[in-house]
């Protein structure tokens, strides 16, 4: 499994903020965003190591540049595949054919 890095915000403008700063600086690729009770939301990205971290580094930039609120950041650099599926939605695989499974 690639590497998850998450980000978490006070706001639907911040988040979409730090979406678009996450993939406009690394080959990432976005996971989801979940809806959390009290305003809060956290957008997952996927990729190598060193773009997820990079991704999520600009993402923090980018929300504190325009006075949103970063609740939380953190990178995975080898989450238990466990996670797929369970945790976080199915993150493809290099090579992964894009037709859903039944």
């Amino acid at each position: 499994m690639k590497a998850l890095g998450f980000i978490e915000t006070r706001g639907l403008i911040p988040a979409i903020e730090s979406a678009d700063a996450m993939l406009k600086a690394a080959e990432v690729t976005l996971v989801e965003r979940t809806f959390v009770k009290g305003g809060l939301v956290t957008i997952t990205i996927a990729g190598d190591v060193a773009a997820c971290k990079a991704s999520v580094d600009a993402a923090a930039a980018a929300v504190t540049r325009m006075g949103g609120e970063i609740i939380s950041t953190h990178v995975i650099p080898r989450p238990h595949e466990t996670l797929d599926g369970l945790i976080v939605k199915h993150v493809k695989e290099d090579g992964e054919d894009d037709e859903e499974d039944d």
